[in-house]
């Protein structure tokens, strides 16, 4: 409930259902890894701070020219009050109407110099995001791919337990062993289901940290 934001009470049926850790029944997408880092939370951020500060050194720049304004006049005159809505009576006019404001140069290179500060900070920041991202997913993919590697030679272990505990079981039977070897045998057999349980359990939560390390959400085409 938690992974897809919802209260436990809200868990879907499905989820409820669930009685063994679940599995993927295909790989996970393979394709343009960069694209799929790029969907992260965190790495979105970080790009729109460091668009955001980009911008801000172009306001700065911008203040560095001075402000020039072009006016004009609209009007109406009439001999009375009654007469001002009439069309014939407006006048528009473009003249001269021009105003000048020149900056205060150092004002607005300090300005430019601290937006260029705060852009190199987020640039800083992006890069250390995105290294971040990169070790959280290099890490999930190694410790799921060690674990399914595991898994395997547990499996493989389990059934060699299962077939000796059968065979003592056998001999047991026909008188050609004692009993504790059967216990022995089926010792070994419970140990060998513990360790892959536990194996299938951290597949899982490896499996799920690295669909959190490259944002999850993903579908087929």
């Amino acid at each position: 409930a938690t992974l897809t934001g919802r209260t436990p009470a809200e868990a879907s049926e499905a989820a409820r259902a669930c009685r063994r850790p679940p599995q993927l029944t295909q790989p996970i997408p393979i394709g343009d890894g960069a694209q799929l880092l790029a969907r992260r939370p965190d790495v979105r951020r970080a790009e729109r701070q460091l668009a955001g500060a980009a911008a801000r050194v172009n306001v700065a720049t911008a203040d560095l020219y001075p402000r020039i304004t072009l006016g004009g006049s609209l009007g109406a005159t009439a001999l009375d009050a009654g007469g001002l809505g009439d069309s014939e009576n407006f006048r528009f006019s473009v003249g001269p109407l021009i105003s000048w404001s020149f900056p205060n140069v150092f004002a607005a290179r300090a300005r430019i110099e601290q937006a260029s500060a705060g852009s190199d900070a987020a640039l800083a920041t992006f890069d250390q995001t995105v290294l971040v991202a990169l070790q959280e997913t290099e890490t999930a993919l190694a410790n799921y791919a060690n674990e399914l590697d595991r898994r395997s030679a547990l499996q493989a272990a389990r059934d060699q337990a299962a077939t000796a505990a059968r065979l003592s079981r056998l001999r047991f039977d026909a008188g050609a062993d004692s009993f504790l070897a059967v216990l022995d045998a089926e010792r070994t057999l419970a140990s060998a289901d513990a360790q892959l349980a536990s194996s299938d359990a951290l597949v899982t939560t490896y499996q799920i940290a690295l669909f959190k390390a490259l944002a999850g959400g993903w579908s087929e085409g």
